[in-house]
């Protein structure tokens, strides 16, 4: 597995669909890399470029700020872009390379791993390839709606990921929680995560203790590794 990390690896994380001023700062104390603000209308975490705004004048340097789009207009991406300022963009609809690459940022691919067309190891690494120029990969459960579902998804499909040395950074997301962390990244060693529904109390809506008890999960996956 090419793309396993080594010994003293510290695994980032991000946590999305942040809706509130509250959220941000106890994501921020928790300790997240990462936040993330959904712009994909019918989702229950969806902000306006406007919330978002004045949610992300309240992360500090050193924490990156990525913007979540669902085959979203390039006119409502450009709307977002220039309110917000985000430091990443996350595609995870069904979008090609030529569209993510349209803004001009930095972006990551989600892939739906499980679902038609993405049901073996080689064809996930075969979609992957296409978005070579992404900052990251993100791997998510397949399911009706796009992200958020809270359910996992065997872990074996990214076994080809993980073999290939030219693959981009994985980052794993779906039924991400902290009791079910460890057995996932001991599974599937990303380089990142990315969780929502596993620190929330109900859609949008965070819970400082969850994302305490996800840290603390984190950080002991990451010393056992030691």
């Amino acid at each position: 597995m090419a793309q396993k990390q080594g010994q003293g690896h510290r695994t980032r994380v991000k946590f999305c669909g942040l809706t509130r001023e509250q959220d941000v700062d106890a994501a921020v104390q928790a300790g997240a890399d990462a936040v993330g603000f959904v712009f994909y209308p019918p989702s229950k975490r969806a902000v306006s470029a406007e919330r978002a705004a004045g949610l992300r004048r309240r992360v500090p340097a050193f924490v990156t700020v990525a913007a979540l789009f669902v085959n979203a207009e390039p006119d409502w991406i450009r709307t977002v872009c220039e309110a917000v300022n985000p430091d990443l963009l996350q595609f995870h609809g069904d979008e090609t390379p030529v569209q993510c690459e349209a803004a001009g940022r930095r972006y990551i691919r989600a892939f739906r791993v499980g679902g038609p067309g993405l049901d073996t190891a080689e064809a996930v690494l075969a979609h992957a390839r296409q978005f070579r120029g992404a900052a990251g990969w993100l791997f998510d459960s397949d399911s009706q709606g796009y992200g958020g579902s809270g359910h996992g998804f065997d872990h074996h499909l990214l076994d080809a990921v993980f073999a290939d040395p030219q693959s981009r950074p994985v980052i794993l997301a779906g039924g991400m929680r902290s009791d079910t962390l460890q057995d996932g990244l001991a599974a599937c060693p990303a380089f990142a995560v990315d969780v929502s529904s596993g620190i929330e109390d109900a859609p949008g809506i965070k819970s400082a203790e969850r994302m305490q008890a996800f840290m603390r999960s984190l950080r002991a996956s990451d010393a056992a590794r030691l």
